[in-house]
């Protein structure tokens, strides 16, 4: 991938660096070609990305299970399928217009 986001059909395909133990849940800015998402949860057993997955369902407007970790469940560096979003947030909306 040229970018951190790619459409892969009806999927989207996301290359995120993530942050455990942050104060809040939230989508940050692009990391080169990672995007930067901060989670509450700590980094034990995995939880950390079980958290990130419920977060990211809400911001795109889709159910858990329609969310794949392909790789980096037990590290900050992952790569996350979305099936057929039904929001973008703004970063990813920008990324994907260009």
């Amino acid at each position: 991938m040229a970018s951190f986001c790619a459409w892969d059909g009806d999927t989207l395909v996301l290359n995120i660096l993530g942050q455990p133990s942050a104060k809040r849940d939230a989508i940050g800015k692009v990391k080169g070609l990672q995007l930067k998402v901060s989670v509450t949860a700590a980094p034990v057993a995995g939880r950390a990305t079980d958290h990130m997955v419920r977060f990211l369902a809400e911001e795109f407007g889709v159910a858990v299970s329609d969310i794949v970790v392909v790789f980096g469940r037990f590290n900050v560096n992952k790569q996350l399928r979305i099936r057929s979003p039904r929001k973008l947030p703004a970063v990813i909306g920008k990324q994907l217009s260009r």
